[in-house]
């Protein structure tokens, strides 16, 4: 019987979750200054997808595909990639407080994207996510030699990984003062705190691929993750590769980190809050966690994207404003939690 119940609930499930992201993404392209009714979002896919005929006003249609859509799917993918980061650090450092965001991560990736866009650093070899995946290993691998020299365990990544995080801030800002024009300036600093206004279709093609090459290899290691639940020791102890488990996951949350910063900047709070909203969704097995974290953090990134252009007429918030504005408040709670742990 509970197996005929499982065989029926995956799929159902599976469905549920498509359901749900896809009426987040009409949502999406359909709300802002200028509403759009949600079956005419609908002819515009059916139109442009597969090949349909139904008469759409241009301009209408060309809000919603050029536009709104594109920048749903982006603001999407960016959002669950940042949760499944969140959730994976906080398994594999078994810290509450883990993230991409305080481990310095997004940090170092906007440092390395910022070096690339304003000091052309490495030739034109180096493209924008290029740089920002240089910069997020790079501001991770120093942060680990901190928290080891300062030899106090997990405890201490928390707290070098925030003065690797200030230290890479100052970086960009440096960069930013001595290297850029105003114009420069002003772009780089807006896209810092998280902007998907210039997001079109080609960037869609960095950020799904991304995304989905992380969640895949993210639930590869779901039993592992499990494992580091009682530490390394034990997780070694069951005979998992510790040593192997901790680089392909920390360049996993690395490389989607680095590509979501690349395209809409630096965000905080997703990889914090949502992880702990997951657990107290579905509990701590990971095989269930990650895929219902990554949803949740989809969601939400398309729910702040909407508010951000509705908020205040006429102005586009930065979507880092948004989500900190939810976040704190959303982690204080959370704070006073017991189901708010890794």
């Amino acid at each position: 019987m509970n197996r005929t119940l499982t065989r029926y609930a995956v799929p159902g499930a599976a469905f549920a979750a498509l359901g749900i992201v896809v009426l987040a993404l009409m949502a999406g392209a359909a709300i802002g200054e200028t509403a759009i009714p949600f079956d005419v979002v609908a002819k515009t896919v059916a139109n442009r997808l597969f090949g349909a005929a139904y008469a759409l006003e241009p301009l209408d249609e060309g809000i919603v595909w050029s536009y709104r859509l594109s920048r749903a799917v982006v603001a999407a993918c960016c959002g669950a990639a940042l949760a499944l980061s969140g959730t994976v650090l906080q398994a594999l450092l078994r810290n509450p407080l883990a993230d991409p965001y305080i481990l310095g991560i997004s940090a170092g990736a906007s440092t390395g994207a910022v070096a690339v866009a304003i000091l052309g650093i490495g030739a034109g070899l180096f493209t924008l996510p290029a740089g920002a995946f240089v910069g997020a290993l790079v501001a991770f691998a120093l942060v680990t030699l901190l928290a080891a020299r300062a030899g106090r365990g997990n405890s201490a990544i928390i707290l070098a990984g925030i003065a690797g995080s200030q230290l890479f801030n100052a970086m960009t800002s440096f960069i930013v003062t001595k290297a850029a024009n105003a114009e420069q300036a002003r772009g780089i600093m807006f896209w810092l705190l998280g902007n998907l206004s210039g997001i079109r279709w080609p960037d869609v093609w960095l950020a799904l691929p991304a995304m989905l090459a992380g969640l895949g290899v993210c639930l590869w290691y779901a039993r592992a993750l499990d494992a580091f639940a009682f530490g390394a020791e034990s997780a070694a102890a069951l005979g998992i590769p510790v040593r192997r488990v901790y680089v392909v996951l920390i360049g996993t949350c690395a490389m989607m980190t680095a590509a979501m910063v690349s395209l809409v900047g630096s965000i905080g709070f997703i990889g914090l809050v949502i992880p702990h909203a997951a657990r107290m969704l579905v509990g701590v097995r990971h095989s269930l966690l990650l895929p219902v974290a990554a949803l949740v953090g989809a969601v939400f990134m398309i729910g702040a994207d909407i508010l951000s252009r509705i908020v205040v007429p006429g102005q586009v918030l930065p979507i880092g404003v948004i989500t900190a504005l939810f976040g704190a408040p959303a982690f204080a709670l959370l704070l006073g939690q017991k189901g708010a742990r890794p």
